[in-house]
């Protein structure tokens, strides 16, 4: 019977890192990212990426794999994660899946993407389209090829228009038909257990971490690194550049200002973004062990997957 895969989450500045790691060199394990922006070289300071020591003491996956100018989708991260997956178990070790981005979570639980392969050329026709012609004309298009309805489509949000219609266009299938196909694929590790811990803490605690990771992040040249990475292309990938920490220090940096107005902002949107993962592990995850942390403490490493 395959091993199990061993997830480890929780929200942000909770304490995952230092948890993972002690796991991973007790149990001989490595570790692969679930987080969505350490995929991108040079967002370093803003995500709290594990830093070079951390990762020489066990090796780590999916980290500074793409150009911050280049997207990474969940599609290509889910086939990304089971190359990983398959070389860590060909090497006899454990995989610690490692992360609180709850869509790319998600691809080690159940199927996130099907096989609709979409040209690029299309897509971008299809951007212009939408800063020509306007949401209305997309939705009417869409219309044309969805006779028996958009289903649970939300058709005031243009990004999810897009990417509908482009689906149908590429398949040629409607959208009940491109459902139906979904809801038929089979999980993404056939087989497998999937032991998913969460770790958590008091509102206040948390409070607490991430206004000293906010402040730390600054002291540590976050101004300094959004203002090279982009240079570098930032704001061509908006989940990139919409990123917490990065969004609001490319908008400091065009208004100016006290930097503490910037520490504010980060940690404000931090802690809201804290509450839409709770919602999200609360409601998204199957049933799991969850395990409370307080102060600097860390919980029992030997028993944590157990």
């Amino acid at each position: 019977m395959p091993a199990p895969l061993h997830v480890l989450t929780g929200c942000t500045a909770v304490g995952k890192t230092e948890l993972a790691l002690a796991w991973a060199e007790r149990c001989d394990a490595e570790i692969v990212s679930c987080d969505a922006l350490l995929f991108y070289r040079g967002m370093d300071i803003g995500t709290a990426k594990p830093s070079a020591a951390e990762r020489a003491r066990a090796p780590h996956h999916l980290i500074d794999v793409a150009e911050v100018d280049e997207r990474l989708d969940i599609k290509r991260y889910a086939e990304l994660a089971r190359a990983a997956v398959a070389a860590i178990e060909e090497r006899g070790r454990r995989v610690l899946v490692v992360g609180g981005s709850g869509f790319y979570l998600k691809s080690f639980l159940a199927p996130v993407a099907d096989d609709v392969a979409v040209d690029p050329a299309l897509r971008a026709a299809l951007d212009a389209r939408l800063e020509g012609e306007g949401l209305r004309a997309l939705v009417a298009e869409l219309r044309a090829l969805n006779p028996g309805g958009f289903g649970a489509l939300d058709v005031q949000n243009p990004r999810r228009v897009l990417r509908a219609l482009e689906r149908c266009l590429a398949s040629g299938a409607t959208l009940e038909e491109l459902a139906r196909r979904f809801a038929a694929q089979e999980p993404p590790y056939p087989g497998r257990e999937v032991r998913v811990v969460e770790l958590a803490r008091e509102p206040d605690d948390l409070r607490a971490r991430i206004g000293a990771r906010v402040r730390a992040m600054l002291e540590a040249g976050l101004i300094e690194e959004v203002r090279t990475l982009r240079g570098w292309g930032l704001e061509r990938n908006p989940s990139a550049a919409s990123a917490i920490g990065y969004r609001e220090t490319l908008a400091w940096l065009d208004a100016g200002g006290d930097v503490a107005v910037l520490e504010a902002a980060i940690t404000r949107n931090t802690w809201q973004l804290v509450r839409k993962q709770r919602t999200w592990f609360r409601t998204q995850l199957p049933a799991h062990r969850v395990v409370p942390l307080t102060g600097g403490g860390t919980a029992d490493v030997a028993g944590l997957f157990e």
